[in-house]
């Protein structure tokens, strides 16, 4: 299959499934933007950052925070907001807490951000140790209230925080020779601050949820000899698309149209920085085999700041069911091109952008001949 992109940004294309077993074909496409100065418009950054073809994470992959999912899901009901990025204290000041927020269209988010901190035992049992101050302080789920609680001698009394096992702070046996010194979480909600190592508080971060993480694991079905001898390969009955979502369940939103407002709190340098989403429209024409030509419109289901680098990334999807294979589907237009262009394609001809290509061309073939 040829794909035609006329976009100026990233494009690529895959093969998905639905539940019922029946096959896609997905097309995607990213793009690239500058996160303007206050008060301009985003501009299409001169490096498009390529399609992410497998999860990477700041680690070890499983043991450590997600920072890009695959660009490749089938499709998502909704759109991820997710930001990697850093909590910066105001004016440049140092501080031992700073409270950050993100603001897209109707979603709001905020929490706090504490300075590295220990959990201390005395006479009142565990407690919060005193939080460093800081300037800046990176936000990731490895930073975030969870982890694994494998420090007693005896496995069985292992636990893990299954909203994020890969945080820290989280500790269900309270003995104080296994908690004492022990790092805590560098944030927390608004108005909940961390204070038993045992409790159920909510990680906060703006990333990628982890796949195997609650709640997300919940839509993934399951898994079971009768899915091995009955089902395998497809998905299990039970599978629900929700799971392809990876941001936080507040951070989902309906596809945006572009022109919603972004707002950061404590996440540059600035303070406050405002700006507005693109307007972009991304038509994707599927040609079939001897059929009429199906057009859609890509949605935006994933958005990515990272106000640390300055840039931020739109994904758009599109997808078409197959009859029975890709091959039905030879030709996709990503993107818009010229009257002259679709002329010279209903007249079976190859279109030219200017007569030097096609004086470049005849000259070849005449030399090729």
């Amino acid at each position: 299959m040829e794909l035609l992109n006329a976009t100026g940004m990233q494009a690529g294309y895959t093969m998905g499934m639905e539940p019922s077993g029946r096959e896609l074909l997905v097309v995607v496409v990213k793009g690239t933007f500058n996160i303007p100065s206050q008060g301009d418009c985003p501009t299409l950054a001169d490096e498009q950052i390529p399609l992410v073809e497998a999860d990477s994470f700041t680690g070890e992959p499983g043991l450590s925070a997600p920072v890009y999912e695959s660009d490749f899901p089938p499709i998502k009901k909704r759109c991820d907001v997710l930001l990697n990025g850093s909590a910066y204290a105001p004016n440049g000041k140092q501080t031992n807490k700073v409270r950050v927020g993100l603001k897209f269209g109707s979603l709001s988010k905020t929490f706090t951000v504490v300075g590295d901190r220990n959990w201390v035992t005395g006479n009142v049992g565990i407690s919060p140790g005193k939080p460093k101050e800081f300037v800046v302080m990176p936000i990731s789920y490895d930073c975030a209230y969870g982890g694994l609680d494998n420090f007693h001698a005896n496995e069985k009394k292992h636990a893990a925080f299954i909203p994020n096992p890969i945080g820290k702070g989280y500790h269900r046996n309270l003995s104080v020779s296994l908690v004492d010194g022990k790092p805590m979480p560098n944030t927390e909600e608004d108005n909940r601050a961390i204070i038993i190592p045992s409790e159920k508080y909510h990680p906060m971060s703006f990333g990628s949820v982890g796949r195997g993480w609650e709640p997300r694991l919940d839509y993934a079905g399951t898994y079971d000899q009768n899915w091995i001898d009955n089902i395998f390969p497809f998905l299990p009955p039970d599978f629900d698309v929700a799971y392809y979502q990876c941001a936080p369940q507040d951070q989902q939103v309906p596809y945006p149209k572009g022109g919603e407002e972004v707002v950061l709190v404590n996440l540059t340098p600035d303070g406050r920085l405002a700006f507005k989403l693109p307007e972009i429209n991304v038509p994707v024409v599927f040609f079939r085999k001897n059929e009429e030509n199906k057009r859609q419109d890509a949605v935006i289901d994933t958005v990515m700041l990272e106000p640390d680098k300055g840039l931020f990334t739109m994904t758009w999807r599109a997808h078409i069911p197959l009859k029975k294979n890709m091959f039905e589907i030879p030709q996709v237009l990503v993107g818009t091109k010229s009257k002259a262009w679709w002329r010279a394609r209903i007249m079976g001809k190859t279109y030219y952008p200017s007569l030097d290509l096609l004086d470049q061309t005849k000259t070849i073939e005449a030399e090729e001949a």
